[in-house]
């Protein structure tokens, strides 16, 4: 039996959304839904795990071209914000659909455009899924054939860490910052600024570097 069967989605009136296990109630973090705002007919399916104890084995099944694992599986102590996300997503759907993508589908596209780089090994290694890595963020660009319930219940069985929120909060408590300001060439923070953060101006000069790659 796997680890999801062990939970029921359920709404009720007073707790909407929550997962309930058999025999105990126990709040959980649920995967979002997001349709990117120029693109009403493409609905992102996100979810972001922590504590992550398989990432070798869904590295593996990307580098066998497992059909099955056709998600974008991120690094998530690389990703600089929620938006940064959204960006990607965007900038990668759009070369999908003007069939400028550089890799093999639209969901590799998404790590790629994480990127600020070119090379696309390069930043499937700064981006993608390690063996080392602890933290996962998994995205699916659903279609017809595909509903987020589906994403949940694949996720939750073949990802072996704890879902959280998308949110830069919980992002934050996850990212690499030292690493993230080398491969975006971030300056140093200020006087005024946290180091052990990312500020605004952080994020922005990120997706800017993300929109310019290979202009």
């Amino acid at each position: 039996m796997s680890r999801y069967t062990h939970y029921i989605r359920a709404r009720t009136r007073k707790q909407p959304g929550f997962w309930f296990r058999f025999n105990d109630i126990v709040p959980v973090a649920a995967m979002e839904s997001i349709t990117v705002p120029h693109l009403p007919a493409h609905t992102l399916h996100v979810g972001l795990f922590k504590d992550v104890k398989n990432a070798t084995f869904l590295r593996q099944q990307l580098l066998d071209i497992n059909t099955g694992f056709q998600y974008a599986f991120a690094d998530a102590s690389m990703v600089a914000s929620r938006q940064a996300v959204i960006a990607a997503c965007s900038r990668a759907i759009d070369d999908s659909i003007f069939g400028r993508m550089k890799t093999r589908n639209l969901h590799s596209e998404i790590v790629f455009a994480l990127s600020a780089i070119s090379n696309i090994s390069e930043s499937f290694r700064r981006m993608g899924i390690q063996d080392t890595t602890k933290h996962v963020l998994a995205i699916k660009v659903l279609d017809e054939s595909l509903t987020a319930t589906q994403v949940d219940a694949f996720l939750g069985e073949h990802v072996h860490g704890t879902v959280v929120a998308f949110t830069d909060e919980e992002l934050s408590s996850m990212q690499d910052v030292p690493r993230i300001r080398k491969i975006y060439k971030l300056p140093p923070a200020g006087k005024d600024e946290n180091a052990k953060s990312l500020s605004k101006t952080n994020e922005a000069i990120v997706i800017g570097s993300m929109a310019l790659r290979g202009s």
